[in-house]
């Protein structure tokens, strides 16, 4: 018996075929969870790598209760039997979670044009031609210039939601102009808006002065309203279903959205946006894990990208949409009415299949089944592996559901959510640091002086991004692509805070020769342009790294838990890119020491990162026991004969087999050792 389970380890077990590769050269992407569920060990090509007798299952896990292995193995045999993409219905629904993309965008990039802190100037005052052709520019004050925030994009990348008010610096006062405090005793304002509408939140309330904290509140509101949905409705998309809580979140997203265009006052404006964010969070989340459980392996990462390259169509359209509106009333409106048509998927869109599946709903997924076969005009006959018959007889099962609490009991599982949340919270959180650089009053740059100028740099380098994204994960894969982008956001945080500042020391204390020559040399115009460059760079690769993080942890959490995990590493990013307005509202002071512990933030990443596994063309794990086996592939794999060096007390028990391997070896496959695992 113990030379039969072997083999059947090393052959793949009875019954299985070889079938080519989907990318690069790799296994077919079913034999992945197969071989783990029947504890077989993956090879050097996977990650996947159960161990080869049956051990303790984590917490929630029963193995003794466990259903029928082929119905476990959803992307090896129940989504083969659908037809995978090439179904027409499943084409259909992965397009569905794609439109909604773009008015996503529009919900994200909104503060960016409600919230931009225009020019102004005290009413009925001299009026004269300022530097700008401004009237009164005596007595015109600007908005501090702060860069964009990194996007609350989670499901994908797009660059910069909410923006710090990328504004123009101030315009250069005359020499008799008083302070700014003479300028705030006034008691009515003009304002130059500069967005394309003729009025927005600050100039309806007057947030200028005494009152511009309330912008920055503002601000504060949609992201922690993003934070507490990420959280709150990922729990519940895994409890409940991802169906309900995506039809709830659009009905809700209805109601206070176009409320915030009946607001009366800040403050209500403020509350409304809150709960706005949330009911945006669980459309985000449940959109987001919608799609990736539709697809194959090979495909996941291709259809996550085209949602990305949607919303950041939104982003490239949001100044066009706030021109033809002019009020922002009217473009809050506009901006939510869209989902209107999304109340139609009450109708026409099902519950995840994967869900129900890995939940042990098995009535409500036969059902299911079912209605997918009659969409794609399906012949029942095609089910070659017996995918019904099985599912059949596990109809007496009762539901299985587990909440993301269980991940505290595991011993991988949480640790691959923590680096990925790590890593999110600093892509997003340095994203701010850069942006800044660029964008703020140490760098004076013609083409950064004018909004749309700043707008679509910081969207160009977000689309720069997805783009090299595609090719870098193509090549390298998920864990190889997310290490390149930590190095060089890394490098980037790295000379921009020790080669600059190095660069000013000289400049200003030139007490020697050498000194002397660096600082005729170095002059601050060349400081500025290796600033832009390092910031460029730096957004460039944090914005991937936020991006490829979100989507890293759906590939690598069980579909149980799916959304839970999901939520959690894209709270973190919310509180990342919530740095950015809380050091607007203290005057930028802090700055530097937050560009620093970000910046260590990145060095330990780059080591954490070493710790995940590789999910490119593996199979989702769909319960806790599958993701916990989902763990790092050795740098170095065993050579032939050799025994690995730290043994659990599982493999240690089949050694006792060993010497009645070795009197029938001649029965063994070659490429087979004694325990049962292939070597190269």
């Amino acid at each position: 018996m113990a030379l039969e389970r072997r083999r059947d380890a090393a052959g793949g077990g009875p019954g299985r075929q070889a079938a080519p590769a989907e990318e690069g050269g790799s296994r077919r992407p079913g034999d992945a969870a197969a071989s783990a569920a029947r504890g077989g060990r993956a090879g050097p090509a996977g990650d996947l790598q159960p161990l080869p007798a049956p051990h303790p299952a984590p917490p929630g896990c029963s193995a003794a209760a466990a259903p029928s292995l082929l119905l476990l193995d959803y992307d090896g045999s129940v989504l083969p039997f659908l037809g995978g993409l090439g179904g027409g219905y499943q084409r259909t629904l992965v397009l569905l979670t794609w439109i909604p993309a773009l008015f996503i965008g529009f919900s994200q990039f909104s503060d960016s044009f409600l919230l931009d802190q225009p020019n102004f100037w005290c009413r009925g005052a001299g009026k004269g031609a300022g530097p700008a052709g401004v009237p009164g520019a005596a007595n015109w004050t600007g908005p501090a210039a702060s860069p964009p925030a990194p996007a609350p994009a989670p499901w994908a990348p797009p660059g910069n939601a909410s923006r710090g008010g990328a504004d123009a610096p101030p315009l250069p006062s005359p020499p008799d102009r008083p302070d700014n405090a003479s300028h705030c005793d006034c008691h009515a304002w003009d304002y130059g808006i500069r967005t394309g509408l003729v009025q927005n939140v600050v100039s309806k309330w007057d947030l200028v002065c005494d009152n511009a904290w309330k912008v920055h509140i503002a601000k504060f509101s949609l992201l922690v309203g993003l934070i507490f949905g990420y959280l709150i409705t990922g729990c519940i998309a895994d409890w409940v279903g991802r169906r309900p809580v995506l039809l709830f979140s659009i009905i809700f997203i209805l109601i206070f959205g176009l409320t915030v265009a009946l607001s009366v006052n800040v403050t209500m404006f403020s509350t409304l946006r809150f709960f706005e964010g949330f009911c945006l969070a669980g459309i985000i989340l449940t959109l987001y894990a919608l799609r990736i459980e539709l697809c194959p392996p090979g495909k996941r990462f291709m259809i996550t990208m085209v949602a990305s390259f949607v919303a950041m169509a939104g982003q490239f359209l949001m100044p066009g949409l706030a021109a033809l509106c002019r009020d922002w009333q009217v473009l809050q409106a506009l901006i939510i009415c869209p989902f209107l048509l999304m109340l139609l998927y009450w109708s026409i869109f099902p519950e995840s299949l994967r869900w129900l599946m890995a939940t042990q709903q098995f009535e409500s997924a036969k059902k299911l089944i079912l209605h997918f076969t009659q969409k794609n005009c399906m012949n029942p006959e095609s089910d070659i592996k017996g995918v019904m018959p099985e599912l059949e007889k596990e109809l007496s099962r009762r539901p299985k559901k587990v909440c993301i609490v269980k991940v505290v009991g595991t011993r991988n599982l949480w640790k691959n959510i923590v680096v990925l949340c790590v890593n999110s919270l600093t892509g997003y959180g340095i994203h701010h640091c850069f942006a800044r650089s660029m964008m703020g009053h140490e760098v004076k740059v013609p083409l950064l002086e004018n909004f749309y100028a700043d707008y679509y740099t910081v969207a160009s380098i977000a689309l720069a991004s997805c783009l090299a994204m595609c090719v870098v994960v193509r090549f390298l894969g998920r864990r190889g692509g997310l290490l390149l982008f930590m190095i060089l956001t890394a490098l980037a945080s790295l000379l921009q805070l020790g080669l600059l500042n190095l660069i000013g020391k000289y400049s200003q204390h030139p007490d020697s020769e050498l000194q002397l020559k660096l600082a005729v040399g170095m002059s601050d115009s060349v400081k500025d342009k290796f600033s832009i460059a390092f910031s460029i760079v730096g957004m460039f690769a944090s914005h991937a790294v936020g991006s490829l993080s979100v989507f890293f942890c759906a590939e690598i959490t069980p579909t149980v838990i799916r959304c839970g995990g999901l939520g959690l590493v894209l709270a973190s990013a919310g509180f990342g890119m919530l740095t950015a307005p809380i050091i607007d509202l203290h005057n930028q002071k802090g700055y530097f020491l937050h560009h620093i512990i970000f910046a260590c933030c990145t060095l330990i990443c780059i080591i954490c990162i070493l710790l995940l596994p590789e999910s490119r063309n593996q199979n989702l794990p769909e319960n806790i026991s599958n993701g916990e086996h989902y763990t790092r592939q050795p740098l170095l794999s065993h050579k032939k004969g050799e025994q690995p060096l730290l043994l659990t007390n599982a493999e240690l028990k089949d050694y006792s087999g060993l010497h009645d391997a070795a009197t029938a070896g001649d029965g063994l496959p070659e490429n087979a050792t004694a325990n049962g695992m292939k070597s190269m």
